[in-house]
């Protein structure tokens, strides 16, 4: 008689299917519009709450005074890299400072000498509003020498500056409003070495900036 032997694992049924069989989750990928909805608003409640304490313009008034920092530090730099002056004139009405080249260091703009312009920040204007004089003067801009009709900064190819003098930057609304006096701030350039110095007003004294 002989011995049946059974297999050591059952035979494979293969997959189930029909009407009784257990159907397969679909996988889910990205997020649902509840799920989306409900981080917008996150985002909105925390916007409300932070955006009141930005002081947008506080932030336009050191821009504008870095902006015009690195003009200063580029007309200086070109002087003593072209071995000539370079005039810069401060149009205070229209808040722009224009630079040209003077090639012949006569003190005027002739023809084929480059001019280029910066126009201040937004909302940023030369003056001192209601904040005090510093030592420099009380006017806006408080150079002496005039070229084309405006004050004026000569830097010459030792680096050095025409004259001892600054001016003042500071808000429009600071202007309207007689308050924000905070929001005033001071370059001064010494002669010797044509060096900028930054001072921002803060209720009651000036401090040094950079």
């Amino acid at each position: 008689m002989e011995r049946q032997t059974w297999p050591t694992s059952p035979p494979s049924l293969g997959p189930l299917s029909g009407p009784g069989a257990p159907r397969a989750r679909p996988r889910r990928s990205g997020f649902t519009l509840i799920e989306i909805l409900i981080v917008l608003v996150v985002i909105g409640l925390l916007v409300g709450i932070t955006a009141p304490r930005i002081d947008v313009v506080k932030y336009r008034l050191e821009a504008g005074m870095q902006g015009v920092g690195m003009t200063l530090l580029a007309a200086e730099r070109q002087a003593i890299t072209q071995q000539h002056d370079v005039v810069v004139t401060f149009d205070v009405p229209n808040g722009v400072i224009h630079i040209f080249d003077d090639a012949n260091n006569n003190g005027v703009k002739d023809a084929g000498e480059r001019e280029r312009g910066m126009t201040l920040a937004e909302g940023v204007v030369f003056g001192r509003a209601e904040a005090p004089a510093r030592p420099m003067g009380a006017g806006p801009v408080t150079f002496t020498r005039v070229v084309n009709g405006l004050p004026a900064l000569v830097f010459h190819r030792d680096g050095s500056a025409s004259e001892n003098g600054g001016f003042y930057l500071t808000s429009t609304r600071a202007v309207q409003s007689g308050k924000h006096v905070e929001d005033t701030r001071s370059v001064e350039v010494e002669r010797a070495t044509g060096r900028a110095t930054w001072y921002r007003y803060g209720p009651p004294a000036w401090r040094q900036a950079f």
